[in-house]
């Protein structure tokens, strides 16, 4: 059904080791794909899109690599899997690239509001958690603590995607 790709479920996993390693210099992304177990051609690439994003720097030299431009407590997940990916689209009416009218269906379709509501909800979790959270839950958190997901007028819920180990 509705599925990450690999190329943002890697990309998110590098940002989360250079998360962990913020303050505390640059990580080759040889470093990062040994400790992620991904390959480091597939991670040469992904880091050129997330520097032209501006979400990472590199460094060249001998003691090179690549940093977090910004803080983690400020890179939301929507942040790295929109520079990834680009936006949220469950379905094509709803991409940035669509154009009205593409559809025949444009001014009656009753399931895209369905669709919609899904990409808001998918939208909100993904900004509403950074990279700080993120690395905070191999801290030991729990994550109802740092990532805690609100069933309307119920409460926090638990969350099947991030359990502890």
């Amino acid at each position: 059904m509705l599925q990450v790709s690999q190329r943002a479920h890697y990309g998110l996993r590098a940002m989360t080791e250079l998360a962990k390693a913020y303050g505390h210099g640059s990580r080759s992304l040889v470093e990062i794909a040994q400790v992620e177990h991904l390959p480091v051609g597939y991670l040469e690439q992904l880091a050129g899109v997330l520097r032209r994003a501006g979400l990472i720097e590199g460094t060249r030299g001998a003691h090179g690599g690549y940093q977090l431009a910004r803080d983690p407590s400020t890179v939301s997940i929507g942040d790295v899997l929109r520079a990834l990916e680009g936006s949220v689209a469950p379905v094509e009416c709803l991409s940035d690239e669509y154009i009205t009218g593409n559809c025949v269906r444009d001014s009656d379709c009753l399931s895209q509001f369905v669709w919609q509501r899904i990409k808001v909800g998918v939208d909100t979790l993904l900004d509403s958690m950074t990279l700080a959270d993120v690395t905070h839950l191999g801290d030991g958190a729990s994550t109802l603590d740092v990532l805690p997901i609100v069933a309307p007028g119920k409460g926090p819920v638990a969350d099947t995607c991030f359990v502890p180990r």
